[in-house]
């Protein structure tokens, strides 16, 4: 009979919610792992900042799930742009650094409004191959775009919300804010360097009014938080360049273990079905890939790793920072087109106003 008391006391201690030893504690699994988005609604009078970092890394290539080198590139892929007949500068490295500042304001309980700000920093590293044909490497050169990306407006709206299940509905609205104009000099197969156009993956924003909605669940039993996102950012009208982005389809799930308030790691699995670009944008004629609306989207999976810390006293009470390291498990690109290699995720939040009693739960 000792034994069994013993045995039951251990497992509610190991079941019991961590707010049961420190009432006053502010959970960290509050908030899904950074690298997602508007899982969370606020307290009517809440407010939120936060800051995102975000590096992604690309490196090679692939048509559909098979890798592919540029001397196979350049030797056997038509350019449909004109002549030449192949594509003769190929993309073999790219960095992408996002910076995102978000704000989220409840006017009520059952709502929350947000915005997100971006600004991109973009690097692509090309080869060009001489002349009109054929595989002799003529040199590279490295392009760069730099500026705002689109504005993300949304409402978010609490839907369930037991305490520990919730359920959110989201909707919004990207606005073109970023440019689809930029110009880089680039290295022709003929050696001559031009200023042109840059294409369409090195353009800051889509240049169209793109809708947007997503569903987010989550659950925390215990020192365990578990949570899924399914979401759609849909194209609905070209852009004044005469091309119109691919729709996005997103679902992702996670699951997390707090073993003290204040640290919590977590498990996430995410995958992402791109369409093609629609249309054409005459500026991009160039013999590469990412001149093609074709070789752009694509379905792609990633498994990721995520820690969050929160601040329980003082002057960092409050303060969440978390981070959020992704690879691809799985990629079947519209290609040829640049293969992901890795994403790291930094952010900082922080809420205040409001009774904030939902984030300590």
């Amino acid at each position: 009979m000792r034994l069994f008391t013993t045995v039951s006391a251990l497992a509610l201690a190991i079941s019991a919610p961590a707010l049961a030893h420190e009432p006053d504690a502010i959970r960290a699994d509050g908030h899904a792992p950074i690298g997602v988005m508007g899982d969370h609604t606020h307290e009517a009078g809440e407010w939120m900042f936060s800051y995102r970092f975000m590096r992604m890394e690309m490196e090679g290539n692939r048509i559909g799930t098979r890798g592919v080198t540029p001397a196979e590139i350049v030797t056997s892929v038509a350019n449909v742009n004109g002549p030449p007949a192949t594509l003769r500068v190929v993309p073999t490295d790219m960095t992408m650094d996002m910076h995102m500042l978000g704000a989220m304001y409840a006017p009520n309980d059952r709502v929350t409004v947000m915005m997100m700000v971006n600004y991109l920093q973009n690097e692509m590293i090309h080869t060009t191959f001489a002349g009109m044909m054929g595989a002799s490497e003529l040199g590279r050169f490295t392009t760069r775009s730099e500026g705002f990306g689109d504005v993300k407006l949304s409402a978010l709206f609490g839907v369930v919300d037991t305490g520990q299940t919730r359920l959110n509905l989201q909707a919004g609205l990207s606005l073109p804010t970023g440019s689809t104009g930029e110009r880089a000099r680039v290295l022709t197969p003929m050696g001559t360097t031009p200023t042109l156009v840059m294409p369409y993956p090195m353009q800051l924003g889509t240049g169209s009014y793109d809708p947007m909605l997503a569903a987010t669940l989550t659950h925390q039993a215990g020192h365990w938080t578990f949570g899924g996102q399914a979401s759609a950012t849909l194209r609905v009208q070209d852009n004044d360049s005469g091309y119109r982005v691919g729709d996005v389809a997103h679902v992702t799930s996670w699951a997390g273990w707090s073993p003290m308030p204040s640290w919590a790691f977590f498990g996430r699995l995410e995958a992402r079905s791109q369409g093609m670009t629609h249309g054409f944008d005459a500026r991009f004629a160039a013999p590469v890939q990412t001149a093609n609306p074709a070789f752009l989207g694509g379905d792609t999976v990633l498994a990721s790793l995520g820690v969050n810390w929160v601040g329980q006293s003082g002057a960092l009470r409050g303060q969440r920072i978390a981070a959020e390291l992704s690879r691809p498990v799985y990629q079947d690109l519209n290609g040829p087109q640049m293969e992901r290699d890795w994403a790291l995720t930094l952010g900082w939040q922080y809420a205040w106003g409001g009774g904030q009693q939902r984030h300590h739960n």
